[in-house]
């Protein structure tokens, strides 16, 4: 057997596998009795609703990973790659606009066969739960929102990438690091600029007591703050969030009209504090740089694979080209990938605890923080007691009674900015 195709075999197989044992052991360490931090807070029905959300959860990506896996080891198997590449050639292309199309075949191939998961998620799952608020109308239009740009976002970033591997030698890798990185820096404000109006509308927090609260706060701690806006979440969902954008001195907090529907001013004060924490400790910036490098090391190790014939005699493939070495290399990478992933986890849970603590400093107390979290987990059915395993490999945010119990060392905190 091709010794690339028997590694991309064990790589597939290996995370479904692994990734499988842990929602098993996620389904085991559901615990019936209700842990005491949260007496009170969660009645015995809500509770048990939360457990019946993971399970449904659990279940579902069990059958959708499964066939994911399927199709992936059938299309590699049957040569699949091959006869969409001979299309493509067909079509008697430049080798730029042949790699696009053979990009987008993939891509909109394969979202359009995932269609029905996403459908039974939002109207089957959520909607037994009680979290879905979205039409078909609304899911209609944002898939067509996400394919328009996904092609006027895609078709530059994708064929710099192809433009460069194809016209600058051994310093393509250089270049086409360079174009990636400015997409990573520009994407936050053309995020909040651009793209999140298409699909949401945002309303300016109106005065009184909320947006007065959270003016003195992030005056306290000179939070550069020019704009807050309720976003319209709850047209598709129940479930609540915030978020803060913006670089240099003009940052904008989103609140989920859902999270403002649903705590008190302290608990917002709170959430906001949470997010302020995150920039004052300079997460973001470190979660860019972050990026940076690791698509550096990622196009590094491309440049070395993505000619290799080996790699293209195990998808069965009859000619080489830069847009399928590039696929291919990517399905290589998984186990690579799953291992810088969890480092990426493991740092984002550190950057939790770190923005917990700003906001219990900051607000000279824990309570807040410690009380919107138990609101948001009641609201949005969270797990109490996932395993560790399952912590370890996909939580970017530590387990909530690890958060609280954190919150708890804040019993006597000093205020500082």
């Amino acid at each position: 057997m091709n010794v690339y195709l028997a590694v991309i075999l064990i790589a597939l197989i290996g995370e479904f596998a692994l990734r499988s044992i842990a929602r098993y052991l996620n389904l085991k360490a559901l615990n019936p009795k209700l842990p005491d931090e949260f007496e009170g807070v969660y009645d015995e029905d809500k509770y048990r609703q939360s457990q019946e959300y993971t399970r449904a959860g659990a279940k579902f990506a069990y059958v959708s990973s499964t066939f994911d896996l399927c199709l992936m080891l059938a299309f590699i198997l049957m040569g699949g790659f091959n006869l969409v590449d001979g299309f493509v050639r067909g079509l008697n292309l430049s080798p730029i606009p042949t790699g696009l199309i053979f990009f987008a075949i993939l891509y909109f191939v394969r979202d359009i066969i995932s269609l029905p998961f996403a459908l039974y998620s939002d109207f089957v799952i959520e909607e037994r739960f009680g979290f879905n608020k979205m039409t078909v109308k609304t899911f209609v239009l944002d898939q067509l929102k996400s394919y328009v740009l996904t092609i006027v976002l895609g078709v530059p970033l994708i064929g710099g990438v192809l433009f460069f591997f194809e016209k600058a030698g051994s310093y393509a890798w250089i270049y086409a690091w360079g174009l990636i990185a400015f997409f990573i820096i520009i994407a936050p404000p053309l995020f909040t600029t651009l793209i999140a109006p298409m699909f949401n509308k945002f309303t300016p927090l109106a005065e009184g007591e909320l947006k007065e609260a959270i003016q003195r706060y992030t005056a306290k701690v000179k939070f550069p703050l020019t704009e807050i806006s309720v976003m319209d979440g709850s047209k598709r969902s129940t479930h609540s969030n915030a978020y803060l954008s913006g670089f240099g001195a003009k940052k904008r907090i989103a609140l989920f009209d859902t999270l403002v529907e649903k705590h008190p001013v302290a608990e917002l004060v709170a959430v906001i504090a949470h997010e302020v924490g995150h920039h004052k400790r300079k997460h973001v910036l470190k979660g860019t740089v972050l990026s940076i490098l690791h698509v550096g090391f990622l196009l590094f190790l491309l440049s070395r694979f993505v000619d290799n014939r080996g790699l293209f005699d195990a998808f069965q493939m009859e000619g080489t080209s830069i847009y399928a070495g590039i696929i291919f290399f990517s399905i290589l990478y998984t186990p690579i990938e799953l291992i810088l992933s969890v480092g990426l986890n493991y740092m984002s849970r550190k950057h939790e605890y770190e923005a917990d603590a700003f906001a219990a400093e900051t607000i000279a107390s824990p309570a807040p923080l410690i009380s919107g979290l138990k609101t948001l987990s009641v609201s949005n059915l969270g797990n109490l007691t996932p395993h560790p395993l399952t912590v370890f490999l996909n939580y970017s945010h530590p387990p909530v009674l690890q958060r609280i119990a954190a919150l708890r060392q804040f019993s006597n905190p000093s205020p500082s900015s």
